[in-house]
């Protein structure tokens, strides 16, 4: 019985994602389809590219979009995942990891996460469910992307810095970080903002809490997900 309870309580999160996928190959449009319908999403759309899934959605809302870097239409990344964004979706990469500066300009953008296209289709989902919740997707093929990458450069961030935006991307008000820290709340502002200034200098802008946890992240300041897929942001 406590089966049947556990999976109903998961259909139930399931159905209150809103899901779409954005794929020039009609077989992973299908597949994933398939997948998220099967597991109880609220799947709204599959399209070949942006234009095909923003002309369909019709200003119906979706909580995250299952993005493929490498569409047929010489679209740029950049622009693919700032255009989704710019419909209220989150952004999970489906891609081949290897793809290392797509991966990279998809993460600069704003792409809450990456997974391969060759992860089992359980990972897919509940990468999805992840993101849609608003939280940040760290992965191995997310850090392999970046740690082989020579051009993603990490902000020269000092003791303090780090000491700041570990605390306060953690999820703790900047007040209570200053004060763990001994330090007065104004100090603890200028310190994130040289922080926020710093990012903009390699080209990775955090003018929001939830991109600050990203950087924070991705440069190894706060850990991400366990290779088992375990929450640990």
């Amino acid at each position: 019985m406590q089966t049947t309870i556990d999976e109903t309580a998961s259909n139930v999160r399931a159905s209150a994602v809103r899901v779409a996928v954005v794929d020039d190959h009609e077989s992973v449009r299908l597949g994933l389809k398939t997948a998220f319908i099967e597991a109880g999403y609220d799947f709204v759309l599959a399209a070949a590219n942006v234009d095909e899934l923003i002309e369909g959605l019709n200003q119906r809302e979706v909580d995250v979009v299952v993005l493929d870097l490498s569409l047929g239409d010489g679209s740029v990344v950049t622009d693919n995942v700032k255009r989704v964004q710019a419909i209220g979706s989150a952004v999970l990469v489906h891609s081949i990891a290897d793809r290392v500066a797509s991966v990279r300009e998809a993460l600069a953008a704003g792409a809450a996460g990456v997974i391969p296209k060759s992860s089992a289709t359980s990972t897919v989902l509940q990468a999805a469910a992840t993101v849609a919740r608003g939280d940040v997707l760290n992965n191995l093929e997310w850090a392999s992307a970046i740690d082989a990458d020579r051009d993603f450069s990490k902000a020269q961030l000092g003791r303090r810095e780090r000491e700041i935006l570990h605390l306060y991307a953690s999820g703790l008000p900047l007040k209570l970080a200053a004060e763990q820290l001994g330090i007065g709340y104004s100090t603890a502002r200028e310190y994130l903002d040289r922080i926020r200034v710093k990012y903009i200098e390699v080209g990775r802008p955090a003018p929001t809490k939830v991109d600050l946890l990203r950087r924070a992240v991705e440069d190894g300041i706060l850990p991400g997900l366990d290779p088992d897929g375990g929450d640990g942001v």
